[in-house]
């Protein structure tokens, strides 16, 4: 995958993205990341990025030219790469709230492309290469690029290749639209605090039965939001009523 990022910062991205599992990504040419600073492309003498807006207002606006002349080139040189195009994505407070489906839809791109704002806003202009707008919540920051970071994590780790167990990206909490239980691991008895006697039974259908039923009693205790939109099985909905009948003598 081809990431592209517009921001005024890309010193921002040098640690987070080039550490740990992505950065090894990275390394190992599974993701193609480059940052750009839009501020190279200004036309003024002074590179300035910002203006006041029109009709008055507080604070400044981002100005389109910078920003569309960058896309216009990352784009060019990701092509003669032969990447195609891609989803052009703007971080802004109004976009929508971004899960764990929007990673996993996102992950099979072959092409993303992020801008990152400061201050007061965008010209609306900007808008006319954009694709897809996130948030990652009802808040507002600085800026775009701990946004994109965070997408960019959560989006990479989905990629084949990019975790060295597969499997571990899909039973994770949000992936199965449930949170993930506890887990342990040696020794399994630590200050006299025991790993549940089921987990060391070697009993493998007992043990999946405890994971999917402390699974359930986690986002029922936590999130019980995410149940309401869960279709589960019949073993899911035995082990909810047991978990209900427990937590409520509790």
């Amino acid at each position: 995958m081809k990431i592209d990022v517009l921001s005024l910062f890309p010193e921002m991205f040098t640690g987070p993205m080039h550490d740990s599992i992505i950065g090894k990504a990275i390394e190992n040419k599974i993701i193609d990341f480059n940052v750009t600073d839009f501020r190279d492309f200004t036309t003024d003498k002074h590179n300035h990025v910002d203006d006041y807006p029109f009709g008055g207002g507080a604070g400044m606006l981002l100005q389109a030219q910078p920003i569309l002349d960058a896309f216009e080139h990352t784009q060019a040189e990701s092509k003669a790469k032969g990447y195609p195009d891609g989803k052009v994505i703007l971080m802004d407070p109004a976009g929508k709230q971004f899960t764990q489906s929007d990673a996993e839809s996102l992950a099979t791109s072959e092409h993303l492309t992020f801008i990152c704002g400061h201050y007061e806003g965008y010209d609306e202009r900007i808008r006319s290469i954009v694709t897809d707008e996130y948030s990652l919540g009802d808040y507002v920051l600085t800026g775009g690029e701990l946004p994109a970071m965070v997408m960019i994590d959560a989006i990479s780790r989905l990629i084949d290749g990019v975790l060295g167990n597969n499997e571990s990206a899909v039973t994770e909490s949000f992936s199965t639209g449930l949170l993930e239980g506890p887990q342990y691991t040696r020794p399994a008895d630590f200050r006299g605090m025991k790993v549940p006697e089921v987990l060391t039974s070697g009993n493998h259908q007992k043990i999946f039965e405890w994971n999917q039923k402390e699974s359930l009693r986690r986002t029922y205790l936590r999130r019980p939001d995410l149940i309401d939109h869960q279709k589960l099985t019949d073993l899911q909905k035995r082990l909810l009523a047991d978990v209900r009948i427990e937590e409520e003598k509790n």
